[in-house]
């Protein structure tokens, strides 16, 4: 597991990083960025992540994709968006405090690295890490842009970036801490934990993919990177 975990924190790093090459105002490259994100996300979570809940499924299963669904509105909140790379600028006195932005975003990594209780070498959680890998590019650069727009050294602004970076190792490391710790195992319940994980990915995706253009109209471009993402979450389906 160390492995997935190296690679979900340095990618974190890496996409944040990433902030200093782009243009002041240039987000025509984010959007693509977006659209390709979402459209992956989607399909991983049609193609693979959908079918492995409903395999053992329970009446219960269904409440909580849809908990997982409200608990993503709930957490917007507070980030307003930046799980799906909505860039928000406010006035002085109306400007969001980056620690509840940081907060806000913990929560949610710390929820989607709860399911990664299984090997690299199971296919479901070599999709979730590709799911979460993807969708974390986005909210890397989002993340890492408003803090230095809300005044926070660069220092300062990668540390809060290593924080978010760990929280969703740390969401796996408390799953298999309960497995190790409870009389029950955890695999008990990773269909429900898994489960809510889908109605956060299911809201992300979709408000990504209503939402890379204004007043909801694609162009061709967008259409074959939405294409792309979704033809790669295809294949990779269809390899597991």
């Amino acid at each position: 597991m160390m492995i997935i975990y190296l690679i979900l924190v340095l990618t974190v790093i890496a996409s944040g990083s990433l902030i200093f090459f782009f243009k002041s105002g240039d987000q025509r490259l984010m959007k693509f960025l977006l659209a390709f994100s979402g459209a992956f996300l989607i399909g991983i979570t049609f193609l693979i992540l959908i079918p492995e809940v409903y395999r053992e499924a329970t009446v219960f299963t269904g409440l909580f994709v849809l908990l997982g669904f409200v608990l993503q509105l709930f957490l917007e909140l507070i980030t307003e968006g930046a799980e799906h790379g909505h860039k928000h600028t406010h006035s002085d006195d109306e400007r969001v405090s980056p620690f509840l932005l940081l907060i806000g975003l913990c929560i949610h990594a710390f929820l989607e690295g709860m399911p990664l209780v299984k090997n690299i070498g199971d296919g479901l959680t070599r999709s979730l890490v590709s799911g979460i890998v993807v969708h974390n590019i986005p909210i890397s650069l989002t993340l890492m842009g408003l803090f230095l727009h809300y005044g926070l050294s660069m220092r300062k602004a990668f540390v809060f970036l290593f924080v978010f970076a760990m929280m969703t190792p740390l969401g796996s490391v408390f799953s298999r801490i309960l497995d190790s710790s409870l009389t029950v195992s955890v695999a008990s319940y990773f269909n429900y934990i898994l489960a809510v994980v889908v109605g956060i990915f299911l809201h992300v995706s979709t408000t990504i993919l209503f939402e890379t253009e204004e007043n909801h109209r694609y162009n061709m471009q967008k259409f074959v990177t939405i294409l792309s993402g979704l033809a790669i979450a295809f294949a990779i389906s269809f390899f597991e």
